[in-house]
């Protein structure tokens, strides 16, 4: 197993490369510029130039083979945009945002953790509901009970995530009264950081009140970002489920007399598993990579609408250090669903 995390973590740090040369080309093709955005496009042009060249984009892209030619000296076909980013890199160093001049690394410490706590709420939504249902729908085939589960479910991936926030809202916010509308936490309430996830560092503090209303400004963001993982959660269980149930160790286990709910929780559900897992760390490692309509609509500062602000004013920093961030959390994601499969499933072996 050893040897076997190695060679996927080694294996990590081509794609991540790769990963670098294309959100700096795809940044840099972006029509606008950062200096005249700051400056506002009546600047004088030799203003613009100067904050040009106050932040490195008059270097060029990757080469610089005319100040090589220049000086003689061949590592100055180094001394470009791109390898300025990869050296900070290697130092840990993303950078700081054109704009703000906050460090990529500090913010992305708050924006993640935002991120994480919105993520993690609505995958246990998800998960919850999901698999209980599709058992339910799998054990009851072709019954109203499953046709209902899956009309349901159908419905929520039908439904725009935008247009169930806004509904959420509408109903329990402004009609009802019973959750507030954004943000998390109400302007009464403060909470001194340790984790960066409101409703854990509160209870750590041993502030209950504090805890209970971050709690409530977190159900209707992670209902509606859940409502889609959840609905793909009761189709692939339901789908894995039937598929087991047929099985030749299941209808042994019925003839040893076992009661049937020990036979779909002990003998099928496990073995059902394995295609629900890899569903589960697909739809946490896509909600992990920022949720912009979600976050938009509920104002949650999380690293989707962080990345999405730094893309409309050209802050290629953040955007660089944001997508960056995403892949390598992607990636561990996928690498610990691989790890899962071998504690659910003993006969698989990483060799």
């Amino acid at each position: 197993m050893t040897a076997y995390l190695l060679r996927r973590v080694l294996g990590l740090v081509p794609v991540l490369i790769g990963v670098t040369l294309l959100i700096f080309f795809l940044t840099r093709v972006i029509p606008g510029d950062p200096a005249t955005a700051m400056l506002g496009q009546r600047a004088a042009p030799n203003l613009v130039q100067r904050l040009r060249t106050d932040l490195g984009l008059d270097r060029p892209l990757f080469f610089n083979l005319e100040k090589a030619r220049q000086t003689g000296q061949w590592r100055d076909v180094f001394d470009s945009q791109y390898f300025s980013y990869m050296a900070g890199l290697v130092r840990l160093d993303l950078g700081r945002s054109i704009y703000t001049l906050i460090p990529i690394t500090e913010s992305l410490r708050h924006r993640f953790a935002a991120t994480f706590e919105l993520t993690l709420a609505a995958m246990v939504f998800a998960v919850a509901i999901g698999i209980p249902a599709g058992v339910f729908a799998a054990t009851r085939r072709g019954t109203v009970a499953d046709t209902s589960i899956m009309l349901l479910a159908l419905s929520g991936v039908s439904f725009p995530v935008f247009w169930l926030a806004i509904i959420l809202i509408y109903v329990f916010s402004v009609t009802l009264g019973w959750l507030p509308p954004s943000g998390r936490l109400s302007v009464s309430m403060s909470v001194e950081p340790l984790t960066g996830m409101y409703v854990l560092d509160s209870l750590l503090r041993g502030r209950l009140e504090v805890a209970a209303d971050a709690a409530r400004h977190l159900v209707m963001p992670a209902i509606a970002l859940g409502t889609i993982p959840l609905a793909i959660i009761v189709r692939m269980t339901r789908s894995a489920m039937l598929d087991v149930l047929g099985q030749d160790y299941v209808r042994t286990a019925r003839s040893k007399g076992l009661s049937e709910a020990r036979v779909v929780r002990v003998h099928a559900l496990r073995n059902a598993l394995l295609p629900v897992v890899t569903v589960i760390g697909l739809s946490f490692g896509s909600l992990l990579s920022g949720a912009l309509l979600t976050e938009t609509v509920f104002s949650w500062p999380g690293i989707g609408r962080w990345v999405y602000d730094a893309i409309a004013s050209r802050d290629y920093p953040v955007i660089q250090g944001g997508v960056l961030f995403v892949s390598v959390v992607f990636a561990l994601v996928n690498l610990l669903v691989d790890v899962t499969y071998a504690l659910i499933d003993p006969r698989i072996q990483y060799s």
